[in-house]
């Protein structure tokens, strides 16, 4: 009869010990009467240490007296409380550490006993915890990074933490940071962790899209490696193998839609990386890349600053501007023609005036990025006469009085070049023939067609010695001090300069140069010490297009009717306008603001007859990718660009293989037809 008593107790002592959970016995003081070998694993405290001791020596010392007043509450009020109610807590270890918990609270009172049963579980390896603590981490290493990108000024800095951010946080063995290198041919490692025996910093990579890097330039994307024995898409550097990488993950280092590099973490662990991770990256990549851009732009407005000029920033007003005069001009234009405008003379006026000044504000920005260097050439007829007078008046108000200007310019045979990047280019050549004149001196303007070209020059052209007719020579000269053979040799050379320190920078001329040779003429430089200084461009002749020669008159600008017209282009009030321009000329228009959407839309249906497409498309795809993909998908398509600049998104030779012509901004309803016309002349018409 006085076994059971005893065989309960030691059964029910049993389930207590053998409980996964921490089990604390705890009285209606807070004293804890029993503990079993799980709280001693949990807390860290031997079961003796923790019999006798109060709980809240449990609880981290800053949210003690709050505990202490919660479980005094509860003393007076005791009711169950599961676990699962998602109130994560903290509990102190012996050893000062903290544990993240769960606890249920099972009283006792019900059965007369003075007791408290907590039961208390460690949640730290909860998918759920974990991806918690994770999110944590990342904010914690997410906000360091942060604060040093604002805090320093020096990206060199934030060059070396960032792969240590990301292979902290991603618990990886190696992350690198690849910046493409000014040509856009090459990457070059600047900075990584763990990167010894795989990429050595300063390395060069090619940017191909068989390369790791170029491939996730190529794609414009973040890019995931599972495993690297799999991967199919580039070739994986031996290095990498030998190494014992397995899996990877590259993201695009952009910044206001301009890319400058790849930051890629490598693991030697099979792994998928989730979404978490991949933000994580990409933040870490945004602030790199934002830092990069901020010091470029820095050392840009610098530069500007040692030229004496604004021109490097005048360019990016100058094509937004555009955009606006695109937008102003073509709702003006729509307002000439609206009916109850016809009759009104007073708004006519009105109208006339706001479109002239629009036309000026045009001019305007045309100067604007012929100054600051940053406008695509645009080929036209140039009357070089006119031009060498206009310039020369212009010098004589604005040059020291001491030089003397002179024109020999009679009428000739009007050139082809585009006419800003004309005008900058003699006026730089006149300020260097003013500083070569301290003391003041005789400045020379000339131009003419010779009868024939200097062998050499012929050689360069890669025409016959008589083909002179073809050209037209334009010669500045000075007679200033002239140069030593040891300076001329090297005149062109860019960043080469004999003026003082703060003077120049030594472009002058060699953008004079690059000016020339991309218009397809030459530049000589004649000179000898105390003979001054003669600096002759040679440009092509502008030839009339046959319909002009014939007295054909202008092209029609009448359009198939019905033309299916797909439009990309990023600003929606400009895409409205090149829409209601498009329609009132018959034609069919589907509409987007990004090339990724127009890019879905082809593969569902195909049915269009022309591509007009803006250059910068924001963030996204640039407008020649856009061009490049839809011709190879389809091509009988006929591809006409429009743009308000830029030399920074747009080369010139990106464009000749795919469309002969650039439709500039702005541009009122008669140059689009006239654009599309040509567009679609070059393509055979419809196809």
């Amino acid at each position: 009869m006085n076994e059971a008593p005893t065989l309960h107790d030691a059964l029910y002592r049993s389930i207590f010990a053998a409980n996964p959970d921490a089990l604390l016995l705890v009285d209606t003081a807070g004293t804890i009467v029993l503990a079993n070998p799980a709280a001693s694993r949990l807390l860290g405290y031997d079961a003796a240490e923790l019999s006798g001791m109060n709980v809240d020596a449990l609880v981290p010392d800053a949210i003690r007296p709050r505990h202490a007043a919660y479980r005094n509450a509860y003393a007076h009020n005791p009711r169950p409380r599961p676990m699962g109610m998602e109130m994560a807590l903290v509990a102190k270890r012996g050893d000062g550490s903290e544990v993240m918990v769960e606890i249920a609270l099972s009283p006792l009172q019900d059965q007369g006993l003075p007791y408290v049963v907590a039961a208390v579980r460690g949640i730290e390896g909860y998918p759920r915890v974990q991806q918690a603590l994770q999110r944590a981490r990342y904010s914690d290493l997410i906000a360091k990074m942060g604060s040093l990108a604002v805090d320093t000024r020096d990206p060199e800095l934030l060059l070396r933490e960032v792969p240590q951010a990301a292979a902290e946080g991603l618990q990886v063995d190696a992350a690198m940071v690849y910046l493409l290198e000014p040509s856009r041919l090459e990457f070059r490692v600047v900075s990584g962790v763990g990167v010894d025996g795989i990429r050595a910093l300063g390395s060069k990579v090619a940017n191909r899209p068989d390369t790791p890097a170029g491939f996730v330039l190529a794609q414009g994307a973040p890019v995931t490696v599972a495993d690297y024995r799999d991967e199919r898409r580039f070739v994986v550097p031996p290095e990498f193998l030998d190494r014992g990488l397995v899996s990877s993950m590259g993201v695009p280092l952009s910044d206001r839609g301009q890319t400058v590099g790849v930051l890629g973490v490598h693991s030697r662990r099979a792994r998928r990386f989730d979404e978490d991770e991949l933000r994580f990256l990409q933040s870490l990549s945004n602030l790199l890349a934002t830092s990069l851009q901020r010091a470029q732009s820095e050392e840009a407005l610098n530069h500007a600053q040692r030229l004496e000029s604004v021109g490097q920033l005048t360019g990016g007003i100058a094509h937004d501007f555009n955009n606006l005069l695109t937008v102003i001009q073509g709702n003006l234009q729509v307002l000439e023609e609206h009916p109850a405008i016809g009759g009104d003379d007073n708004a006519q006026q009105m109208l006339a005036s706001a479109v002239r000044a629009s036309r000026r504000g045009a001019e305007l920005t045309g100067k604007l990025l012929a100054f600051s260097r940053r406008q695509v050439l645009s080929p036209s007829r140039v009357d070089v006469s006119a031009l060498l007078h206009s310039l020369a008046g212009m010098l004589r108000r604005t040059l020291d009085q001491r030089i003397r200007i002179e024109v020999q310019a009679p009428a000739t045979a009007p050139c082809l070049a585009d006419p800003g990047q004309l005008e900058a280019s003699l006026l730089n050549l006149a300020i260097n023939s003013r500083d070569a004149m301290p003391a003041g001196g005789l400045l020379n303007f000339a131009c003419r067609a010779k009868s024939h070209l200097p062998p050499e020059v012929a050689a360069e052209l890669g025409v016959a010695a008589n083909a002179a007719g073809a050209y037209v020579a334009i010669d500045i000269t000075d007679n200033g001090p002239g140069m030593s053979e040891a300076v001329r040799e090297r005149a062109f050379e860019p960043f080469f300069t004999t003026k003082e320190l703060g003077r120049g920078t030594g472009l002058g001329l060699s953008t004079v140069y690059g000016f020339v040779k991309q218009s397809r003429g030459a530049v000589r430089l004649h000179t000898a010490p105390g003979a001054g200084t003669t600096v002759t461009l040679w440009l092509p002749s502008f030839v009339a297009p046959e319909a002009t020669k014939t007295g054909g008159g202008e092209p029609s600008l009448a359009l198939p009717p019905g033309l299916r017209v797909l439009l990309v282009e990023d600003e929606a009030e400009v895409r409205s306008v090149v829409r209601s321009f498009l329609r009132t000329l018959g034609c069919t228009v589907t509409e987007f603001g990004t090339a990724e959407q127009a890019l879905a839309s082809l593969a569902e249906a195909a049915d269009h007859d022309l591509l007009l497409t803006d250059i910068a498309l924001g963030a996204g795809m640039r407008g020649t990718e856009l061009a490049r993909r839809v011709r190879a998908r389809h091509p009988g398509i006929a591809l006409l660009m429009m743009s308000g600049y830029s030399s920074d998104l747009l080369r010139r030779e990106d464009l000749d293989p795919l469309t002969p012509d650039l439709l500039r901004k702005p541009f009122d309803r008669a140059q689009l037809a006239q654009a599309v016309a040509q567009a679609l002349a070059a393509r055979g018409g419809v196809a």
